[in-house]
Protein backbone atom coordinates (compact mmCIF):
# COMPACT_ATOMS: atom_id res chain seq x y z
CA UNK A 1 0.00 0.00 0.00
CA UNK A 2 1.06 3.52 -0.71
CA UNK A 3 1.06 5.90 2.16
CA UNK A 4 -0.32 9.37 1.83
CA UNK A 5 2.60 11.75 2.02
CA UNK A 6 2.58 14.08 4.98
CA UNK A 7 3.35 17.76 4.47
CA UNK A 8 6.89 18.65 5.41
CA UNK A 9 7.48 21.84 7.40
CA UNK A 10 10.21 24.28 6.64
CA UNK A 11 12.91 25.51 8.96
CA UNK A 12 10.95 28.69 9.61
CA UNK A 13 8.03 26.65 11.00
CA UNK A 14 10.22 25.08 13.69
CA UNK A 15 11.54 28.24 15.32
CA UNK A 16 10.61 28.69 18.98
CA UNK A 17 8.08 31.33 19.96
CA UNK A 18 4.63 31.89 21.40
CA UNK A 19 1.64 30.49 19.51
CA UNK A 20 0.15 32.83 16.98
CA UNK A 21 -3.47 33.92 17.17
CA UNK A 22 -5.65 32.74 14.33
CA UNK A 23 -8.98 34.13 13.21
CA UNK A 24 -11.89 32.55 15.13
CA UNK A 25 -9.59 31.12 17.81
CA UNK A 26 -9.04 32.30 21.42
CA UNK A 27 -6.41 31.37 23.92
CA UNK A 28 -7.37 30.30 27.42
CA UNK A 29 -5.40 33.14 28.96
CA UNK A 30 -5.17 36.55 27.38
CA UNK A 31 -3.86 39.83 28.74
CA UNK A 32 -6.42 41.59 30.90
CA UNK A 33 -7.59 45.16 30.96
CA UNK A 34 -4.53 46.26 32.87
CA UNK A 35 -2.27 45.34 30.00
CA UNK A 36 0.24 43.55 32.21
CA UNK A 37 0.54 40.68 29.80
CA UNK A 38 0.04 38.07 32.52
CA UNK A 39 -2.89 35.67 32.48
CA UNK A 40 -5.72 36.88 34.67
CA UNK A 41 -9.42 37.65 34.49
CA UNK A 42 -10.35 40.09 31.76
CA UNK A 43 -12.21 42.36 34.18
CA UNK A 44 -9.12 42.75 36.38
CA UNK A 45 -10.97 41.29 39.41
CA UNK A 46 -9.18 38.83 41.72
CA UNK A 47 -9.93 35.16 41.07
CA UNK A 48 -11.97 34.91 44.27
CA UNK A 49 -13.29 37.16 46.99
CA UNK A 50 -10.78 37.63 49.83
CA UNK A 51 -11.86 35.81 52.95
CA UNK A 52 -11.73 38.95 55.04
CA UNK A 53 -14.02 40.74 52.59
CA UNK A 54 -16.94 38.37 53.02
CA UNK A 55 -19.77 39.37 55.33
CA UNK A 56 -19.82 37.60 58.66
CA UNK A 57 -22.67 35.86 60.44
CA UNK A 58 -23.84 36.64 64.02
CA UNK A 59 -20.98 34.62 65.51
CA UNK A 60 -18.30 35.95 63.21
CA UNK A 61 -17.84 33.09 60.74
CA UNK A 62 -16.77 34.48 57.39
CA UNK A 63 -18.75 33.93 54.24
CA UNK A 64 -22.23 33.70 55.72
CA UNK A 65 -24.95 36.08 56.78
CA UNK A 66 -27.25 35.94 59.80
CA UNK A 67 -30.35 33.81 59.28
CA UNK A 68 -33.40 36.03 59.01
CA UNK A 69 -36.73 34.16 59.23
CA UNK A 70 -38.70 34.27 56.01
CA UNK A 71 -42.45 34.42 55.66
CA UNK A 72 -43.17 30.76 56.55
CA UNK A 73 -40.96 30.89 59.66
CA UNK A 74 -42.38 34.23 60.71
CA UNK A 75 -45.92 32.86 60.40
CA UNK A 76 -45.06 29.80 62.48
CA UNK A 77 -43.30 31.75 65.24
CA UNK A 78 -45.54 34.81 65.28
CA UNK A 79 -48.84 34.01 63.61
CA UNK A 80 -49.65 30.60 65.08
CA UNK A 81 -48.88 31.48 68.73
CA UNK A 82 -50.83 34.72 68.38
CA UNK A 83 -53.83 32.89 66.91
CA UNK A 84 -53.72 30.24 69.62
CA UNK A 85 -53.48 32.92 72.32
CA UNK A 86 -56.53 34.70 70.85
CA UNK A 87 -58.47 31.43 70.75
CA UNK A 88 -57.69 30.57 74.37
CA UNK A 89 -58.54 34.10 75.53
CA UNK A 90 -61.87 33.96 73.71
CA UNK A 91 -62.71 30.61 75.34
CA UNK A 92 -61.81 31.93 78.79
CA UNK A 93 -63.91 35.07 78.40
CA UNK A 94 -66.87 33.16 76.90
CA UNK A 95 -66.50 30.23 79.32
CA UNK A 96 -66.48 27.94 76.31
CA UNK A 97 -66.04 24.17 76.05
CA UNK A 98 -62.26 24.44 76.07
CA UNK A 99 -62.46 25.87 79.60
CA UNK A 100 -64.47 22.89 80.80
CA UNK A 101 -61.89 20.51 79.37
CA UNK A 102 -59.19 22.58 81.06
CA UNK A 103 -60.89 22.24 84.43
CA UNK A 104 -61.19 18.46 84.10
CA UNK A 105 -57.50 18.16 83.19
CA UNK A 106 -56.53 20.34 86.14
CA UNK A 107 -58.40 18.13 88.61
CA UNK A 108 -56.30 15.19 87.42
CA UNK A 109 -52.96 17.00 87.53
CA UNK A 110 -53.21 18.93 90.82
CA UNK A 111 -51.18 17.27 93.60
CA UNK A 112 -49.71 20.00 95.81
CA UNK A 113 -46.34 19.26 97.38
CA UNK A 114 -43.15 21.04 98.34
CA UNK A 115 -41.35 20.21 95.08
CA UNK A 116 -44.05 21.73 92.90
CA UNK A 117 -43.99 24.89 95.00
CA UNK A 118 -40.22 25.23 94.62
CA UNK A 119 -40.43 24.69 90.87
CA UNK A 120 -43.09 27.36 90.51
CA UNK A 121 -40.84 29.82 92.37
CA UNK A 122 -38.35 29.65 89.49
CA UNK A 123 -40.78 31.82 87.53
CA UNK A 124 -40.88 34.51 90.18
CA UNK A 125 -39.50 37.97 89.55
CA UNK A 126 -36.96 37.56 92.36
CA UNK A 127 -35.32 34.59 90.61
CA UNK A 128 -35.78 35.15 86.87
CA UNK A 129 -34.97 38.86 86.65
CA UNK A 130 -31.53 38.64 88.34
CA UNK A 131 -30.56 35.90 85.87
CA UNK A 132 -31.57 38.08 82.94
CA UNK A 133 -29.81 41.12 84.43
CA UNK A 134 -26.53 39.21 84.69
CA UNK A 135 -26.80 38.09 81.07
CA UNK A 136 -27.62 41.63 79.92
CA UNK A 137 -24.50 42.98 81.63
CA UNK A 138 -22.32 40.18 80.27
CA UNK A 139 -23.50 40.55 76.66
CA UNK A 140 -23.22 44.34 76.79
CA UNK A 141 -19.65 44.09 78.06
CA UNK A 142 -18.65 41.50 75.46
CA UNK A 143 -20.22 43.47 72.65
CA UNK A 144 -18.51 46.68 73.66
CA UNK A 145 -15.12 45.00 73.98
CA UNK A 146 -15.58 43.38 70.57
CA UNK A 147 -16.06 46.80 69.00
CA UNK A 148 -19.64 46.33 67.78
CA UNK A 149 -21.14 49.65 66.76
CA UNK A 150 -24.58 48.72 68.15
CA UNK A 151 -23.48 46.60 71.10
CA UNK A 152 -26.18 48.20 73.23
CA UNK A 153 -29.11 47.22 70.99
CA UNK A 154 -29.59 43.51 71.91
CA UNK A 155 -29.46 44.11 75.71
CA UNK A 156 -31.79 47.10 75.37
CA UNK A 157 -34.24 45.12 73.24
CA UNK A 158 -34.26 42.27 75.77
CA UNK A 159 -34.93 44.70 78.63
CA UNK A 160 -37.83 46.27 76.71
CA UNK A 161 -39.32 42.87 75.91
CA UNK A 162 -39.12 41.95 79.59
CA UNK A 163 -40.85 45.21 80.51
CA UNK A 164 -43.69 44.32 78.13
CA UNK A 165 -44.61 41.26 80.20
CA UNK A 166 -46.40 43.07 83.07
CA UNK A 167 -47.65 45.70 80.61
CA UNK A 168 -49.54 42.99 78.73
CA UNK A 169 -50.32 40.47 81.46
CA UNK A 170 -51.82 42.77 84.12
CA UNK A 171 -54.54 44.27 81.85
CA UNK A 172 -55.38 40.80 80.55
CA UNK A 173 -55.83 39.51 84.10
CA UNK A 174 -58.26 42.33 84.86
CA UNK A 175 -60.10 41.88 81.56
CA UNK A 176 -60.62 38.13 81.78
CA UNK A 177 -61.10 37.98 85.58
CA UNK A 178 -60.71 34.20 85.59
CA UNK A 179 -61.06 32.53 88.99
CA UNK A 180 -58.35 30.29 90.34
CA UNK A 181 -58.34 26.55 90.95
CA UNK A 182 -59.86 25.03 94.12
CA UNK A 183 -56.31 24.75 95.49
CA UNK A 184 -55.94 28.53 95.92
CA UNK A 185 -58.01 31.07 97.88
CA UNK A 186 -61.07 32.46 96.04
CA UNK A 187 -60.25 35.30 93.72
CA UNK A 188 -59.87 36.30 90.10
CA UNK A 189 -57.08 37.41 87.78
CA UNK A 190 -55.35 34.10 87.12
CA UNK A 191 -55.31 34.32 83.32
CA UNK A 192 -52.70 34.42 81.86
CA UNK A 193 -50.01 33.11 84.18
CA UNK A 194 -47.62 35.87 85.17
CA UNK A 195 -45.02 33.43 86.51
CA UNK A 196 -45.01 31.51 83.25
CA UNK A 197 -44.70 34.63 81.11
CA UNK A 198 -41.87 35.92 83.31
CA UNK A 199 -39.98 32.64 83.07
CA UNK A 200 -40.42 32.27 79.30
CA UNK A 201 -39.28 35.79 78.49
CA UNK A 202 -36.52 36.12 81.11
CA UNK A 203 -34.81 32.76 80.54
CA UNK A 204 -35.62 32.77 76.82
CA UNK A 205 -34.20 36.26 76.31
CA UNK A 206 -31.05 35.26 78.20
CA UNK A 207 -30.62 32.29 75.85
CA UNK A 208 -31.23 34.41 72.73
CA UNK A 209 -28.55 36.88 73.83
CA UNK A 210 -26.02 34.23 74.83
CA UNK A 211 -26.22 31.95 71.80
CA UNK A 212 -24.29 34.19 69.35
CA UNK A 213 -21.40 34.46 71.84
CA UNK A 214 -20.98 30.72 72.38
CA UNK A 215 -18.34 29.32 70.04
CA UNK A 216 -19.10 25.68 70.82
CA UNK A 217 -22.14 23.89 69.43
CA UNK A 218 -22.27 21.82 72.62
CA UNK A 219 -22.45 24.96 74.74
CA UNK A 220 -25.28 26.36 72.62
CA UNK A 221 -27.15 23.08 72.91
CA UNK A 222 -26.75 23.10 76.69
CA UNK A 223 -28.15 26.64 76.93
CA UNK A 224 -31.20 25.77 74.81
CA UNK A 225 -31.90 22.56 76.74
CA UNK A 226 -31.46 24.32 80.09
CA UNK A 227 -33.87 27.10 79.06
CA UNK A 228 -36.50 24.58 77.95
CA UNK A 229 -36.05 22.48 81.10
CA UNK A 230 -36.48 25.46 83.43
CA UNK A 231 -39.65 26.59 81.66
CA UNK A 232 -41.11 23.08 81.73
CA UNK A 233 -40.28 22.87 85.43
CA UNK A 234 -42.03 26.18 86.14
CA UNK A 235 -45.12 25.15 84.16
CA UNK A 236 -45.37 21.74 85.83
CA UNK A 237 -44.91 23.29 89.28
CA UNK A 238 -47.65 25.87 88.72
CA UNK A 239 -50.14 23.32 87.42
CA UNK A 240 -49.31 20.58 89.94
CA UNK A 241 -49.43 23.00 92.87
CA UNK A 242 -52.76 24.34 91.62
CA UNK A 243 -51.62 27.94 91.26
CA UNK A 244 -52.86 28.05 87.65
CA UNK A 245 -55.06 26.20 85.21
CA UNK A 246 -53.22 24.49 82.31
CA UNK A 247 -54.67 27.00 79.82
CA UNK A 248 -53.21 29.87 81.86
CA UNK A 249 -49.75 28.39 81.32
CA UNK A 250 -50.30 27.55 77.66
CA UNK A 251 -51.49 31.08 76.89
CA UNK A 252 -48.38 32.58 78.53
CA UNK A 253 -46.18 30.25 76.46
CA UNK A 254 -47.84 31.60 73.31
CA UNK A 255 -47.39 35.19 74.43
CA UNK A 256 -43.75 34.59 75.34
CA UNK A 257 -43.03 32.92 71.99
CA UNK A 258 -44.24 36.00 70.13
CA UNK A 259 -42.11 38.32 72.27
CA UNK A 260 -38.99 36.15 71.97
CA UNK A 261 -39.38 35.89 68.19
CA UNK A 262 -39.43 39.67 67.93
CA UNK A 263 -36.32 39.84 70.12
CA UNK A 264 -34.51 37.24 67.99
CA UNK A 265 -35.23 39.26 64.85
CA UNK A 266 -33.79 42.41 66.46
CA UNK A 267 -30.66 40.57 67.63
CA UNK A 268 -30.15 39.00 64.20
CA UNK A 269 -30.46 42.30 62.36
CA UNK A 270 -28.19 44.04 64.87
CA UNK A 271 -25.49 41.42 64.32
CA UNK A 272 -25.94 41.68 60.55
CA UNK A 273 -25.59 45.45 60.44
CA UNK A 274 -22.79 46.05 62.96
CA UNK A 275 -19.10 45.26 62.81
CA UNK A 276 -16.96 43.61 65.47
CA UNK A 277 -19.44 40.86 66.05
CA UNK A 278 -19.26 37.95 68.46
CA UNK A 279 -16.23 35.67 68.17
CA UNK A 280 -16.28 32.19 66.71
CA UNK A 281 -14.06 29.19 67.32
CA UNK A 282 -11.46 28.56 64.66
CA UNK A 283 -10.24 25.19 63.49
CA UNK A 284 -7.41 25.34 66.02
CA UNK A 285 -9.89 25.75 68.88
CA UNK A 286 -9.00 29.39 69.51
CA UNK A 287 -11.54 32.17 69.23
CA UNK A 288 -11.31 34.79 66.56
CA UNK A 289 -13.20 37.99 66.05
CA UNK A 290 -15.28 38.45 62.96
CA UNK A 291 -14.23 41.08 60.41
CA UNK A 292 -15.65 44.54 60.87
CA UNK A 293 -18.27 45.66 58.40
CA UNK A 294 -17.20 48.53 56.15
Amino acid sequence: MRETPRPQGTADDLRPGPPQLRPGRALAHTPGASGSGSPHRSDSRPPQTPRGGRPSDPIGRSGTTPPVPGRPASFLLLGLPALLFALITWQVVANGPLVRVDERVSRVLVHPDRVSELLSDLGGVGVALPVLALVLAYVARRGRRAGARRWWLPPLAAALVMALVPTLVVPLKEFTARPGTPAVPPGTGYYPSGHTATAVVAYGAAAVLLLPWLASATARRVVVVACAAVNLAVASGLVRRGYHWPLDVLASWCLGTVLLTCLALVVSRAAHGAGGGPPAAGQDGETRRGPAAP
